[in-house]
């Protein structure tokens, strides 16, 4: 199995790479973030007739996730036990999906930005990791990926200048520990052993050109699905403004293999 996670920054806006991406690099299943838009927004039909069944989760134009597959969509769940709300009034966000795709179960994950370190937006994102977490102690005994835009930099090395971050979320203890939190309950983070490298670039600057990029899209996996991970790759050409139709997300989409057998 091919699984693929992209944070695709709107896909009414990247429908035309999206249909190229799985087409290029044979997807079966593909986790989206970002898509920005309701399910009857979306121009799904050049998707569906590839062949690939999907489900959505999406409320307005913020947020929203998906899950693209070619191997069976089944169980689908919006949100898990427990997520947290935000806002004025209080409202569920369109973050989390999950759904077994080929004997698999798939969680699509739009982790919550933070903002800065003093808003509020940060104090919902840790809330929102360690709900998941707790959600996700009872998911490491079956074939799962919790897959997608964590927003968190795990490492130093996982951002050009850490410097810059000084007074920014994505790099602080806190967030470092929630994600580390998952490792240490059992989670393996499947793609940096074969996919060195950056997953987001700001538009800002050209950042993609100068390679000042984050590495924050990761694909964690239960004992079981590590095992069965043969390679991953980052494809850096989906962010290339020189590449494709139309521009780019500012993510790069992450693949990894899986071998099932």
């Amino acid at each position: 199995m091919r699984l693929a996670t992209w944070n695709v920054n709107s896909l009414r806006s990247r429908i035309d790479r999206v249909e190229a991406f799985v087409q290029r690099h044979d997807i079966d299943v593909l986790a989206l973030q970002e898509t920005k838009a309701r399910e009857d927004q979306l121009p799904l039909m050049g998707l569906q007739a590839l062949g690939y069944d999907i489900a959505v989760a999406g409320l307005n134009q913020w947020n929203g996730v998906a899950i693209l597959s070619r191997v069976g969509l089944e169980d689908v769940e919006v949100g898990f036990a427990d997520m947290p709300p935000y806002g004025d009034p209080a409202a569920a966000e369109a973050r989390a999906i999950g759904a077994t795709c080929g004997g698999v179960r798939v969680w699509s994950l739009y982790v919550p930005n933070g903002r800065k370190p003093e808003d509020p937006h940060y104090v919902y994102k840790l809330d929102w990791l360690a709900r998941l977490r707790e959600s996700a102690r009872g998911w490491l005994d079956v074939p799962t990926a919790l897959v997608g835009d964590w927003n968190i930099c795990p490492t130093d090395d996982d951002v050009f200048d850490v410097s810059q971050f000084a007074k920014s979320t994505h790099v602080t203890p806190p967030e470092r520990a929630a994600f580390q939190g998952f490792l240490d309950d059992g989670w393996i983070e499947t793609t940096r052993a074969h996919a060195p490298g950056y997953t987001y670039w700001d538009y800002y600057r050209q950042r993609f050109e100068r390679d000042r990029g984050l590495k924050i899209d990761f694909v964690l996996g239960s004992p079981d699905l590590a095992s069965q991970v043969t390679g991953a790759f980052i494809d850096r050409d989906e962010r290339d403004p020189a590449q494709g139709t139309g521009s780019p997300s500012d993510h790069a989409p992450v693949v990894v293999d899986l071998d099932l057998s």
